[in-house]
């Protein structure tokens, strides 16, 4: 079982509690909490949750989860800092969601690091731990041994990729599906903003039905005609919601799914590239590659050998 272990504080935001408990729930998960001082946790919604279990749960954890550090300008104390970078140095992986940052920042283990948080306290993460390259604007980033996310929900996102790197993308596709939620949002897209913000047409119905006709040419021009909007449009509306453009978008759709076919059939190569709409294996090995830094069948190999 790989141990997932949330460190809570007063005042715990529940949400992003909920993001990684939702995820890691189930087998081969095993998810619990812990806090500095064990006893009633007060939450930013006004209820108390009660945590039994201190920091040395930490030294039993696979993965450590910081699912928020409300107030952003309260420091860690040094136990905290030390159960942290004990963990670490035995191979633990630290994660933070939206602010909790904030503490894998203050443990050093993000200097010289590109950083995610919610783009609210982006720029007083930067001001405080200039050493960090703090991005704003994407969804995740995951450097193996640590990784961040940007708001609240995007913590889903980051915890989907965790589990996907740890046992593939179709057992963490079945998890996505069991929440309803997109099976795979890549990292780099662009977290959404409420200021300055004019209401938009959501592109989720087309999302949906572009992701169920994989195996057609799709272009731009088809798309835009389904959205009923000219490709100009819909191009702005990918960017401005999903922070990629709409290529980029398909791409890393038929990539996963790829990657789904390659974990749970022996379809050929060949068979799995028409499904997908990459047309060819020999454009489906590039792709891959150039996504994946390995090829589909060293991929199959890996995951069905788990």
């Amino acid at each position: 079982m790989h141990r997932v272990v949330a460190l809570v504080s007063a005042p715990q935001a529940s949400f992003e509690l909920g993001c990684a408990a939702a995820v890691f729930r189930e087998v081969p998960y095993r998810f619990s909490v812990c806090t500095e001082e064990p006893g009633p946790v007060r939450t930013t919604e006004g209820f108390d949750m009660v945590v039994t279990s201190g920091l040395r749960a930490l030294d039993r954890a696979d993965t450590i989860v910081v699912p928020g550090w409300l107030p952003i300008n309260r420091e860690p104390t040094k136990q905290v800092l030390q159960a942290l970078a004990r963990a670490h140095r035995r191979g633990a992986r630290l994660v933070s969601i939206c602010s909790g940052a904030y503490v894998l920042a203050a443990t050093g283990l993000l200097d010289g690091r590109r950083a995610a948080t919610h783009w609210r306290y982006a720029d007083e993460l930067q001001r405080r731990f200039p050493a960090v390259q703090v991005d704003p604007d994407v969804l995740y980033i995951d450097h193996g041994d640590v990784a961040t996310s940007g708001g609240s929900g995007t913590g889903i996102d980051l915890c989907l990729q965790l589990v996907r790197r740890d046992h593939g993308a179709a057992h963490a596709a079945r998890v996505a599906r069991q929440m309803v939620m997109p099976p795979h949002r890549e990292g780099g897209q662009t977290q959404y903003r409420t200021e300055d913000q004019a209401p938009v047409e959501s592109l989720g119905e087309l999302l949906d039905w572009a992701t169920d006709h994989l195996a057609e040419p799709l272009t731009l021009q088809h798309l835009a005609g389904r959205a009923n909007v000219s490709p100009r449009t819909l191009a702005r509306r990918f960017t401005d919601q999903l922070g990629v453009a709409p290529g980029q978008w398909l791409l890393a759709q038929r990539i996963a799914k790829t990657r789904v076919l390659l974990e749970e059939t022996e379809l050929p190569v060949e068979t799995i590239a028409t499904k997908v709409g990459l047309s060819s294996a020999t454009n489906l090995r590039r792709r891959f590659r150039a996504a994946l830094h390995t090829t589909p069948s060293a991929y199959r190999r890996a995951y069905q050998g788990m």
